[in-house]
């Protein structure tokens, strides 16, 4: 790639992975109300770090992903996604069934459920597993340049 084209991705990179992030935090947080969810959610997370990749380094990308490791953080994800289903199983429930609390916040307020806590973990699970595999992809191409 030539210089210049380097210096705008970099320049570009830093608000766009954030943007991104912040969308994909939006996107998870409305998901088990509307369209949307964990899986969506940790693509464009994802995303944000390839990106990253990209314009920077892939070292410099797993840095900047949670617990600084892919694995970690799919791994993360699926501990998340299984203590989901603690609750039922401790009010003799089937497992993964869901309870619903309501947070009053400021001026209105945000229903809640294990549904969020199941979402949490898809959306750090999809995130490490994707993104491990992009930085990978990227890392081996690095040592070509």
């Amino acid at each position: 790639m030539k210089p210049a084209k380097i210096l705008l991705l970099r320049k570009t990179a830093l608000p766009l992975y954030w943007i991104v992030l912040l969308t994909s935090l939006v996107i998870l947080l409305r998901g088990h109300n509307e369209p949307g969810g964990g899986f969506i959610a940790g693509l464009l997370a994802a995303s944000a770090s390839i990106l990253w990749a990209i314009a920077f380094s892939a070292r410099q990308a797993m840095k900047k992903l949670p617990f600084s490791s892919p694995l970690n953080l799919a791994a993360c994800g699926m501990l998340l996604a299984a203590v989901a289903g603690i609750p039922a199983l401790i009010y003799g429930q089937a497992f993964l069934y869901h309870f619903w609390a309501t947070i009053p916040l400021f001026f209105f307020e945000y229903k809640i459920s294990t549904v969020l806590l199941f979402d949490l973990g898809v959306y750090l699970c999809i995130w490490g597993v994707v993104s491990g595999y992009a930085i990978m992809l990227l890392q081996t191409t690095e040592y070509q340049d």
